[in-house]
């Protein structure tokens, strides 16, 4: 059985390597075929690795605090790029200073992100996550298709 692709990084100015490293090995760990792009990395560089491996998603992950900064427009860049269906995922500490949770999820949601973790949220629920909202993009692609058939 073939893998899905992922794009995994850490976003921006961000040099926090142990995080993604941790990611990087639960997500492979989870079935998933994970391109690492490091740290330190621009939004061009997780559009870039996404389109040269055909990935179903990209995972942003960012912890120095500068997250809501450094994704801002991502989703737009995506669209421009040819990845209009694809999921874009953030997790990490994407704000500075303690804000509601709830209020930075709002925020990152608005910019496009299918979805958004707080600070020490198990990789496990990403995995699972992933692997519904594939499912799901697959059963709606089905759908589009069968209705292509019948129109």
């Amino acid at each position: 059985m073939m893998k899905t692709n992922i794009v995994l990084g850490v976003i921006g100015a961000d040099c926090h390597a142990v995080g993604n490293k941790v990611l990087d090995y639960a997500f492979t760990q989870g079935g998933f075929e994970v391109i690492n792009i490091g740290v330190l990395s621009a939004q061009e560089d997780f559009i870039n690795a996404a389109i040269e491996t055909n990935a179903a998603a990209i995972l942003v992950s960012s912890l120095y605090g500068h997250g809501e900064m450094d994704c801002r427009g991502l989703r737009e860049k995506c669209e421009e790029a040819g990845l209009k269906d694809i999921l874009l995922y953030a997790g990490g500490n994407l704000v500075v200073g303690k804000q509601d949770f709830d209020s930075v999820k709002e925020r990152f949601e608005k910019m496009g992100f299918d979805r958004v973790y707080a600070p020490g949220t198990s990789p496990d629920a990403g995995i699972a996550d992933l692997k519904t909202d594939l499912a799901e993009a697959e059963e709606m692609a089905h759908y589009k298709q069968d209705f292509k058939k019948v129109s």
